[in-house]
């Protein structure tokens, strides 16, 4: 399935990323929010911390829901950019909540199937993929990640969200019923919520409090996006060479992205140009397209190396009316490739609860119910693809079954 990673926000305020013959006008679904008069909502006032697709989502579902929402995102600049994603159902039912569903299918290439091959291309079983978002939608799309964040970034101006870059929060003060907050800018603001989708490496969970830190699971990953075959028509992983594992999703009409899964190499070579020699010598002896890709890649192709990292903030993930989501609260190797949908359902499942009329308070810990236990249980499946994989010949190791098993699990309501 897709690999992991974290957008990178480049897109100067008011600059268009890309040309306008390539960026399809922008169709928001439009949402309502019905309330009687003279019942305010509990949270009315929100600050978001990370312009990633964590906290546009969520900025787009809290003002859909008449929230006054302030966005402040590290990055001089906001546009997304980098290698592709697997968008699964329930990832799609997330975004066509918030209204961005049809731009991002537009670009995006679905498929309701992924076939696992041996490191030679041949055949070993082709899965139906469960409807994780409902029967209507597709289990499954391949994007390119800068198609999916300029669609949020759109959708955030055009929905009226305050957008503040090159800032973040430097320090908070709790009370009940609001947060005070000093950014890196000298300025500050009262907000009756504040949350942070900030990543991984999140500094707002230290800030609030949360010691959690993220570890590596002992895998690494190359990714290119590269010239899309002909024949791929839908995500393919190649199991039995030399390596993890090896895969592929087509991400748009003429491009597909393909990685590579590793043992963890020098940390000298992490970031976003690693050296296209290593990846061929590391990806040789697989393969069928894989290995067809891998031969076509052009000398200057971008790759980026990463380790594999995973965490789960296995407790509350607020200090009053300050808290974490999305991968700042769980983030989880990307074997099942639900990294993305569980910090979407998260976001909509949050502003769903902070503005219905039950206090705030009281809501953060029905979300906390309902999250906790569904993030775990695909963090734990998760970790143990990655054991199987790091150890080839366990004994009744099933990566299929557990695949198949996690995502029917799925498509139960978030």
């Amino acid at each position: 399935m897709a690999g992991p990673g974290r957008t990178v926000l480049r897109r100067a305020a008011g600059r268009r990323a890309l040309p306008r013959t390539r960026r399809p006008l922008l169709r928001l679904t439009p949402h309502f929010c019905l309330r009687s008069q003279g019942s305010p909502m509990p949270v009315q006032k929100v600050l978001v911390v990370g312009g990633g697709i964590t906290g546009s989502v969520l900025c787009l579902a809290l003002a859909q829901r008449g929230a006054e929402v302030e966005l402040v995102e590290i990055s001089p600049q906001w546009f997304g950019v980098g290698h592709g994603i697997t968008i699964q159902g329930n990832a799609l039912k997330a975004l066509r909540s918030v209204g961005v569903l049809d731009r991002v299918l537009a670009r995006a290439v679905p498929f309701d199937i992924m076939r696992l091959r041996g490191a030679d291309g041949g055949l070993i079983t082709e899965l139906n993929t469960p409807h994780t978002g409902g029967p209507e939608l597709p289990s499954t799309a391949g994007a390119l990640r800068s198609d999916l964040q300029d669609a949020l970034c759109d959708a955030v101006h055009a929905h009226g969200v305050r957008v503040r870059l090159g800032l973040s929060v430097e320090r908070l003060d709790r009370s009940p019923g609001q947060v005070d907050v000093a950014f890196t800018d000298g300025s500050t603001g009262r907000y009756d919520l504040v949350v942070g989708a900030d990543g991984i490496n999140s500094a707002m969970r230290e800030l609030i409090g949360i010691d959690a830190k993220p570890r590596p699971v002992g895998m690494s990953i190359f990714r290119v996006v590269a010239d899309r075959p002909a024949e791929m028509d839908c995500a393919e992983v190649y199991y039995g060479g030399p390596r993890f594992k090896a895969g592929y999703s087509p991400i748009s009409p003429d491009q597909c992205y393909a990685y590579l899964l590793d043992e963890n190499l020098d940390t000298t070579l992490i970031g976003p140009r690693a050296p296209l020699a290593l990846l061929r010598e590391r990806g040789a002896g697989y393969g069928g397209t894989w290995g067809k890709i891998l031969a076509s890649l052009p000398d200057d192709t971008a790759v980026d190396y990463r380790w594999i990292e995973a965490i789960l903030v296995d407790e509350p993930w607020h200090r009053g009316r300050a808290m974490v989501i999305g991968d700042a609260a769980h983030a989880c190797p990307p074997l099942i490739a639900q990294g993305a949908a569980m910090c979407m359902e998260d976001a909509v499942l949050l502003a769903e609860l902070v503005t219905a009329d039950e206090p705030t308070e009281k809501a953060l810990d029905h979300f906390m119910a309902r999250r906790l236990p569904r993030v775990r249980m695909v963090l734990e499946n998760s970790l143990q693809l990655a054991d199987w994989e790091i150890h080839p010949g366990t004994p009744g190791a099933d990566p299929a079954r557990i695949m198949s098993e996690t995502l029917d699990n799925l498509t139960a309501a978030a």
